[in-house]
């Protein structure tokens, strides 16, 4: 029996040796920043990649920026102060309207008016040769809006 165990044990390693082959191992790298092939392509899709996410970072502070303003819009005193603003200037573009083309002005022809909102603002005008000039400039003294008008129709 101990013979029998020693031929099956040989003739199974005849035929395991028989099926086993080898060869030569060679090592390749897989990323092409190794091995150059495809290496432009995979260099540009990098670049999209960091491209991608400086733009993502740029759109969620623009958002949250955004998103800031809009809920500061929505509050109560920024309501208030809005209404108020619209409201002086109103206004003051009634009080100059009714000066400027009522027929019992005290207004001189060829002469600069001002007049300033409590938020800085000024307001210009001037009555010359049948026509209202008017020039606005903001609080930092840039001009916002220019513009004149004909008298014409529009005096009482």
């Amino acid at each position: 029996m101990k013979r029998l165990n020693h031929v099956v044990i040989a003739i199974l390693a005849l035929i395991c040796s028989a099926t086993v082959a080898a060869g030569e191992l060679v090592h390749q790298f897989s990323s092409p920043a190794f091995n150059g092939n495809g290496y432009s392509s995979h260099i540009l899709t990098i670049e999209q990649l960091e491209a991608n996410r400086k733009q993502k970072i740029k759109d969620d502070a623009k958002a949250d920026a955004d998103e800031l303003e809009r809920d500061y819009k929505s509050t109560n005193s920024y309501k208030f102060q809005n209404n108020l603003e619209s409201r002086i200037y109103a206004t003051l573009s009634k009080q100059i309207s009714d000066s400027l083309f009522s027929e019992l002005n005290d207004l001189v022809d060829d002469t600069w008016y001002d007049a300033e909102t409590p938020f800085g603002d000024t307001v210009s005008w001037m009555r010359s040769d049948d026509r209202i000039y008017v020039i606005i400039k903001d609080s930092n003294g840039d001009t916002v809006a220019e513009f004149d008008v004909p008298v014409g129709d529009f005096a009482f």
